[in-house]
């Protein structure tokens, strides 16, 4: 009874002792601790994750049973592989660094320094982008030759457009079938869309590690997905083999699209954000106006 008196003590104690900050420090680090298990699910790292917890357990095991030798071998082993797991947990540490750079804070700063009628026109552009490259992906299906469509958004791939050559073209149907002709020097790499251009070509992506890729696709499509695991890009594929539409994004691919469904998906994925940006850039102004006006 005693016991139990003294342990209902100490938690009092302990919360009267409890403040704001301390709340906000539990829920900061919860949050990282769930993005961390978040980030290596379903991943390769997950694996490796498996194997560190197995060695953490034989280093108690080891503890308790007083096995130096082994306590000792391991010990030695975790002091030096912090540096180990920064090698082996690099695209993981890429990746987690990538998506807090892609978040909405200081999300294209530059859109409210730009003049109404450039964002009208950039804005407008990537419209005709979405259509020229819809358009592009009927003709090419009912070819059937095999495309690579890449649209930039916030993710800047000047590493992937290194690969390539630079085009810096309007987008037409035309153009986009011409640079996938099977004759074509670019037609065996990716086509990169900057701002509602055909910004480069022929360019090389990186394919996808996942082992849940099903064994029908090909290189196009490990491409893609691996395109859209290491960047927020929309990746539009046509098969070569089939004439089948893909859209991959976030490392999901997404098949058996129509003409109709996907410039419905492109315009959800390329042209929303735009539009978010022109609303937040019309509610912001008007506020600047008021303030200097006061």
């Amino acid at each position: 009874m005693d016991a139990v008196v003294n342990i209902w003590n100490s938690f009092f104690s302990l919360a009267k002792q409890f403040r704001v900050s301390d709340a906000l420090d539990v829920i900061l680090v919860s949050f990282i601790i769930y993005s961390g298990i978040k980030l290596v699910r379903e991943t390769r790292a997950e694996q490796l994750v498996k194997g560190i917890l197995v060695l953490l357990a034989v280093w108690g095991v080891s503890y308790i049973l007083k096995l130096y030798m082994m306590r000792n071998l391991l010990a030695y082993f975790f002091q030096f592989s912090v540096m180990a797991l920064l090698v082996v947990f690099q695209p993981e540490i890429r990746r987690a660094l990538e998506q807090i750079g892609r978040s909405g804070i200081g999300n294209k700063p530059w859109m409210f320094g730009m003049p109404q009628d450039d964002y009208e026109v950039l804005a407008q552009q990537n419209r005709k982008c979405v259509n020229a490259v819809v358009d592009a992906a009927a003709v090419l299906q009912k070819q059937r030759t095999g495309a690579l469509i890449i649209f930039e958004r916030k993710t800047k791939l000047g590493d992937i457009i290194d690969t390539g050559t630079v085009v810096n073209a309007i987008p037409s149907v035309p153009i986009i079938c011409n640079i996938f002709f099977n004759k074509a020097p670019l037609h065996d790499g990716a086509m990169i869309l900057r701002d509602g251009m055909v910004y480069a070509a022929g360019c090389i992506l990186p394919l996808t590690k996942s082992d849940n890729v099903s064994i029908e696709l090909g290189t196009r499509h490990r491409a893609g997905i691996g395109m859209s695991e290491n960047s927020d890009a929309v990746v539009v594929i046509v098969s070569e083999e089939t004439g089948q539409i893909s859209v991959a994004v976030n490392g999901v691919l997404t098949r058996n699209y129509t003409r109709e469904t996907l410039k419905s998906r492109l315009e959800n994925l390329v042209l929303t954000s735009e539009t978010e940006q022109s609303e937040k850039r019309q509610s912001f102004l008007p506020s600047i106006r008021r303030a200097k006006k006061k």
